[in-house]
């Protein structure tokens, strides 16, 4: 009798064994999921959040109405901050940035930048991390057919050839590589990097990298405002911000808010819905993500004694719960931050970029 009750309790561990062999080892993007990943746990949440995901995909096929260009409005605005569907990213990401526009004039000028000689160096920097490219994605390892690290070459190739002010630095390979994972298109991930670099963060990329020093500054005058207790603690400690939040702006938080496979999909999914916001808005999110993070995570950050307590704290900001929930993260910055305007954005860059011209002169 016993062991008859025994067999009819249900085992949490078969039950697991099952969802892993319902569930792809690799996630919808290439990412290979960690071997502690909670297959079981995956599949409980995901069968909530596929309904929603099939709702917003329905609401999103309405509104374009299969049209292959869109126009920027405020219902759109509204649907890009709740997230844009996979099958409709590369569309509105291209129309919203000008992406598509400069395409559309320029139908030859990619596969000619491809066809044109190149400056070894840049080639040879380029070749150097094709490598260490989302080493955990395996559409860019050697041994995949088809393997995209030619693809990735090839945008960064033609973006150094068509802007070599820029040229290329670390950091870029990831952008490109993270474009080409959405768009899965060559030309289109170099039209989106141009709007990027070039219009969206000009001078990110520069030799100089004055636009993103700029940017770090502004932050900092930002938290000084909206977070002055934090902004102590730095001034306690002579933290500067490029030291904490320097990957965050250049990797457009690509290398922050992990984009590997998490428990739920949700913490790569953040990154996503960032840049939905990114393309559509300009950069003036990735200062609200900035503060969001910041703003949450004060008291955290207050309790550092030292240098090394700070950095500690900034690197933990950005893993956990609070992120991976991409839903109630991305509904925060928007909120947590407060009001700052755009001239505001505006006067701050200009004030920090004079500060940092004459400091380094």
């Amino acid at each position: 009798m016993e062991r008859k009750n025994q067999a009819s309790k249900p085992s949490r561990l078969p039950a697991a064994g099952r969802a892993k062999d319902r569930v792809h080892s690799v996630d919808p993007y290439g990412f290979e999921r960690p071997e502690d990943f909670d297959y079981d746990l995956y599949e409980e949440l995901m069968s909530e959040y596929l309904a929603v995901l099939t709702r917003r995909s329905i609401k999103w096929s309405k509104l374009l109405k299969g049209k292959s260009k869109v126009q920027k409005n405020v219902r759109l605005k509204r649907y890009v901050r709740k997230g844009i569907p996979n099958e409709h990213r590369p569309l509105i990401w291209m129309a919203a940035s000008g992406a598509q526009d400069q395409l559309d004039k320029n139908p030859e000028y990619y596969q000619s930048l491809l066809g044109a000689r190149h400056d070894p160096k840049l080639v040879e920097t380029i070749c150097t991390d094709l490598n260490r490219t989302f080493p955990d994605n395996i559409n860019f390892r050697k041994t995949s057919s088809p393997c995209w690290q030619k693809a990735l070459f090839n945008v960064l190739s033609a973006y150094g050839h068509h802007n070599p002010s820029v040229g290329y630095c670390q950091g870029m390979n990831f952008i490109a590589g993270y474009l080409l994972i959405v768009t899965k298109d060559e030309e289109k991930s170099f039209w989106l990097m141009e709007a990027l670099l070039g219009r969206i963060l000009p001078d990110y990329f520069t030799p100089a990298m004055l636009g993103l020093k700029m940017d770090q500054e502004v932050l900092g005058e930002l938290v000084k405002v909206k977070n002055p207790k934090v902004w102590q603690t730095m001034m306690d400690q002579n933290v500067t911000w490029t030291l904490v939040v320097s990957r965050w702006f250049i990797c457009l938080y690509i290398d922050v808010l992990p984009v590997e496979a998490s428990q739920s999909d949700k913490s790569k999914m953040t990154v996503l819905r960032v840049w939905d916001c990114l393309f559509y808005e300009g950069s003036k999110i990735l200062f609200r993500v900035a503060l969001t993070l910041i703003h949450h995570n004060e008291a955290l950050i207050q309790q550092a004694q030292s240098l090394p307590d700070v950095c500690q704290a900034f690197k933990q900001i950005t893993h956990g719960p609070f992120v991976d929930n991409c839903h109630s993260f991305m509904q925060k910055i928007f909120i947590e931050p407060g009001s700052f305007s755009t001239s505001t954005l505006t006067k701050l860059r200009a004030m920090c970029r004079s500060r940092i011209i004459t400091e380094e002169s």
